[in-house]
């Protein structure tokens, strides 16, 4: 179904307002692959906080304008399905594991504010831990000397009733 003037401004802006946002954009050839597979990959979009969308490539490059992703507009060609997330990591992991589960969706390349990514970089960003894996880490990394201090300091009440234990035991052992 095709848009009309206003209809496509709409589709612009909306696009236009989702990559003021972003912190990554990838590009992934859909060529070939079943409808069917690709509501499963909305559907893990989704689910995953990843602004999944397949649009014409001329109303892309006129969303992109203006955006830290203009440099982008050049590796827009063919069918592709722009995958746009405020983590700079969930629409890489998201799309790349997906091309590794179905070989007719191929990544393009991407870009991350200001920088253009080839098809590798995607696959190497993609390798990298989600922002919620490095708040996990970060918090276990704190959290490490605190746990260690109160063990410690557990240890010496813990040893003063072992000893008063063992003094009792050998009284009473004395005295029987």
């Amino acid at each position: 179904m095709s848009l009309n003037r206003e209809g496509k401004k709409e589709v612009v802006a909306e696009f236009s307002a989702r990559l003021a946002k972003a912190q990554a954009i990838v590009l992934a050839e859909y060529r070939g692959l079943p409808v069917e597979k690709i509501t499963q990959l909305r559907a893990k979009a989704r689910a995953s906080g990843v602004y999944l969308r397949v649009l014409k490539n001329t109303l892309a490059r006129r969303a992109v304008q203006g955006t830290p992703f203009e440099k982008l507009a050049d590796q827009m060609i063919g069918p592709l399905a722009y995958g746009v997330s405020d983590d700079p990591v969930s629409a890489a992991k998201l799309l790349h594991a997906y091309a590794k589960e179905n070989d007719k969706l191929v990544i393009k390349g991407g870009a991350i504010p200001g920088q253009v990514m080839s098809a590798k970089e995607v696959g190497s960003l993609a390798s990298l831990p989600s922002r919620d894996e490095l708040i996990a880490k970060l918090m276990g990394t704190m959290q490490a000397p605190v746990t260690t201090f109160v063990q410690t300091l557990n240890q010496v009440p813990s040893k003063f009733v072992r000893t008063l234990a063992a003094v009792r035991d050998q009284k009473e052992r004395q005295a029987a």
